[in-house]
Order: structure tokens, then sequence, then C-alpha cells
């Protein structure tokens, strides 16, 4: 199924219940519905990012209208709640936790939270400089705040705190926690991504990519990492207690002439999913190496990848406001 929106695609999800959500350039939030796809208006400008709402049913979002939006569908009805508001600011970030039920997002030196069962909590992060990416720990207790110098860990309930910092020179763009809580990962300006092992600080480089890395997914029950920034997808192994250290990537599905800008993967199985600068979407195995086209199609650059929870579909989005579900049954065999 293709949808046209006219309007960049800045985000495409499944929530828990697994209907697909494309939050767009032009601030609105698209559900799909019986066929086709119900309309929330959830910005007055774009919107910037969004995640998964942490009760599953539907999607929060952060817009240049200095606006965090829950965008839903209830029975017939579509909904949006107003979660919180900082004016002159855009929301260029936005995390949830399911396991916490909080809510994160960045605007400009600060990292606000807010706990989506109870209005009045609040708390704000501040930084020195501008917080460029952010991500809730798989319990959703502490919550990394990317910038420059390095990664800072918060504890997301608590006022009055000093965070730790994992430091490290350069400016950081996202940071990403493996789902065990055992790795902390972030993406740099400088082409390269940096991750530290959190029971001891020790860090380590991962380098060697010849573009920045604007997308990351950890898969395979996290035990791989797949990532863009490279003519194909780059997979780094997180097994064991000492995960990629010491360790060399693998580089799957190489392309001379596209680059992979967007990646998303299987939680339960060792099927990567690539999404290209010409538009094209294929899958890889990584115990069979086999790797099929999803999408043969070429178009505008990928902006927006996700595969839904049991793996079965896959939800796609690009530069031209182009997207589109695609249906994958049984991939542990079809692959």
């Amino acid at each position: 199924m293709i949808y046209s929106f006219d309007a960049y695609v800045t985000a495409a999800l499944f929530d828990r219940a697994g209907r697909a959500a494309f939050a767009l350039g032009d601030g609105t939030v698209r559900f799909e519905n019986e066929g086709g796809f119900v309309t929330v208006e959830a910005h007055a400008g774009a919107v910037l990012a969004a995640a998964v709402h942490p009760s599953g049913r539907g999607i929060v979002t952060g817009g240049d209208d200095g606006k965090v939006v829950w965008s839903r569908v209830e029975g017939d009805e579509v909904a949006a709640t107003l979660v919180a508001e900082v004016k002159g600011r855009w929301i260029e970030h936005v995390a949830a936790s399911a396991a916490s039920g909080l809510i994160a997002f960045t605007a400009g030196k600060e990292a606000h939270v807010r706990d989506s069962a109870d209005p009045t909590f609040l708390r704000v992060f501040a930084h020195d400089k501008t917080v460029s990416g952010l991500a809730f720990d798989p319990k959703g207790r502490r919550l990394a705040t990317a910038g420059y110098g390095g990664v800072s860990l918060w504890w997301a309930r608590i006022e009055g705190q000093k965070p730790q910092v994992m430091k490290w020179a350069g400016s950081h763009i996202a940071a990403v926690f493996s789902p065990d809580g055992k790795f902390l990962v972030s993406s740099m300006q400088e082409n390269q991504l940096h991750g530290w092992r959190l029971s001891d600080a020790k860090d380590m480089r991962m380098g060697g990519y010849p573009a920045k890395i604007k997308s990351l997914a950890f898969f395979d029950k996290g035990n791989l990492m797949v990532t863009a920034g490279a003519n194909g997808a780059v997979v780094w192994p997180f097994a064991g207690a000492n995960g990629p250290m010491g360790k060399e990537a693998a580089e799957i599905g190489f392309s001379r002439d596209s680059m992979v800008v967007r990646v998303a993967g299987v939680e339960a199985l060792p099927v990567a999913i690539a999404g290209q600068d010409n538009g094209k979407i294929w899958g890889a195995h990584m115990r069979s190496g086999r790797i099929e086209t999803l999408k043969a199609e070429k178009g505008a650059a990928i902006s927006a990848l996700s595969v839904s929870a049991d793996g079965g579909r896959l939800v796609w989005g690009d530069e031209d406001g182009e997207a589109g579900i695609i249906a994958i049954p049984a991939m542990d065999t079809r692959f």
C-alpha cells in the first residue's frame, strides 16, 4: 500500500496495536485506517520528531511550534492532547518509555521529562550546549542526552542532580542503549560512533564510516546493531559481556551508487532492514547471508523506517512525502 502525502515524512512507526502512523513535515499525523488513513492536525508547523506513546496508543510528536502532542485513534475518532509547550523553542527530539511511562523531549539546551500518568510531573535538565539527542534506558529510569563533548546520564525522576557524563571529544548527535542496558552508543558529527560499557565506563571507538550515521537499530534480541552511514548496512556484534569491544563490524548489501540512510531490524530475528538514498529498501538475514529486495522502485531518499513488533510488516516514508506499508510474511523462512 502506497500513500502520497506531499510532505517530508519525519517518522513512520507502529503503535503497540500494530497500527501504522506517519508524522509529517506539514504538522499532521496520519494513521492507517480501513485501507486508507485518518488525519490528526497536531502542529502549526512541521513535525520534527516522534515516538510511540508510553501507553502504546498512538504517537507523541514534537514540532517547530514548541509543542509536544499525543495523537491517537480512539474508536472512530481521532484525538490530540497537548503534553507540553515551550514557547519559542523547537522540539527536535522526543523519546518515550513504556516501562516507566515517561516522555522526554529537547528544547534547545534543556531536556524535559513528563509523566504520562501524572500531568503535574515536570523535570527540566539544563545543559551548557544544545541537546542533540536523547534516549531512555530499557527500564525507563535513566535518560541519556547527547551533545558536545559526550553523553550525559540523568535519573529521569530526580531533581537537583548532577549527571554522569560519558566524555568523548566532539559533537554527539544521537544516543541509544542496548536492549540489555549494558552498553550506550552515540552517533557523532565526525562520521563515527562511540560506545561505552556502562558497568565500568570503558569506551570504544566505532569508526570507518564515509558519512554521518543518522540511523541505528538493535535487532536479533539485542545481539546485533545495524547502522546507516555507508554504502551498505553496517552491523556490529553485541552478544557477550564485551559487546563489540575488540571486534570488527560487517558491511552487507554494498552498493557503489547509493548509500544506506535509514535502518531498522526485526527484534526476534537476525534480520536487518536498510533504506537507501535512492528510495530502495532491502532486508538481509545475518545467518544465511541472503538479501531480498522489499521495495525495488527508486525514489527520494528514505527518511523513515520501522518494523512492527511481530516482524510481519514494514512501514516507510521518504523525503518527498511518499510512504507505504509492506507485508513481510514469515520472515524467518522467507529469508
